[in-house]
């Protein structure tokens, strides 16, 4: 079995299209999508045209949700961009998307965790709004309900593997389409992958073993970023250009 996991495209339809034109080019014809597809000030509605159509196994992330059940006048601004440009297909699709799900039997599919749709699951925030990996036996807790060897998550943005004591794969592929933010939960922290790249990951079992491959996929990211500070979001300019706030 050999899938692709994608996850966090959050607008960006460059990125997207990149992502997956480079799955194509590898041969995969799977692909699960782990949420968070629209939010921020970019183009949400190209990337429904794009993604809708694919039909793909998809888990509710955080703003996912945010988008079907927070008042418009209520929401973020990430939030309030991406509602003005989804039609009511786009609305009607996300408020179908199941907080979890398990693909083929063999796979567990989630945003955050297997517990809330908006918490860190491999990693957390210290009081001193450091982001940092979380201990193992935390998260072995929070996965204790999870049967499968693989599981799938995103929310971090942050393309990582943890390897937990029975063997189980804890797998974040990182962001399709936002690789550095700024998030104020539990404490104001800003998360940076390092680097502008569109990312996924390749997952393959082979003999009963899970490996996996994280990719980076080069796109017009200054597009992109000087779309985010036309809209009036230098820091996801900045995120968007050089994958770090500045």
């Amino acid at each position: 079995m050999r899938f692709a996991a994608i996850a966090d495209v959050h607008g960006n339809h460059l990125a997207l299209q990149a992502v997956l034109d480079h799955i194509a080019a590898q041969g995969i014809g799977d692909i699960v999508n782990l949420g968070d597809c629209f939010s921020g000030p970019l183009e949400a509605g190209k990337v429904a045209t794009l993604l809708l159509p694919l039909g793909l196994t998809t888990v509710r992330g955080n703003h996912d949700r945010y988008l079907v059940e927070t008042p418009v006048d209520a929401m973020g601004k990430s939030d309030a961009h991406a509602f003005a440009q989804l039609d009511q297909s786009a609305l009607d699709w996300l408020k179908t998307l199941p907080f979890d799900a398990v693909w083929r039997e063999d796979v567990y599919l989630c945003h955050a965790g297997p517990d809330a749709d908006d918490r860190y699951f491999i990693d957390t925030v210290s009081e001193a709004g450091i982001f940092e990996p979380r201990a193992l036996g935390e998260i072995e807790v929070r996965a204790a309900g999870v049967e499968q060897k693989l599981i799938l998550c995103g929310h971090s943005h942050v393309a990582r593997l943890v390897r937990l004591s029975d063997d189980r794969l804890i797998v974040n592929p990182g962001s399709v389409g936002c690789p550095a933010y700024q998030d104020d939960v539990p404490v104001p922290h800003t998360v940076e992958a390092g680097h502008p790249r569109a990312c996924y990951a390749i997952c393959e079992n082979i003999d009963g073993v899970w490996q996996v491959a994280f990719q980076q996929v080069d796109y017009d990211h200054q597009a992109m970023a000087e779309l985010a500070l036309r809209n009036g979001r230098p820091e996801w300019a900045s995120g968007l250009a050089t994958g770090f706030i500045r």
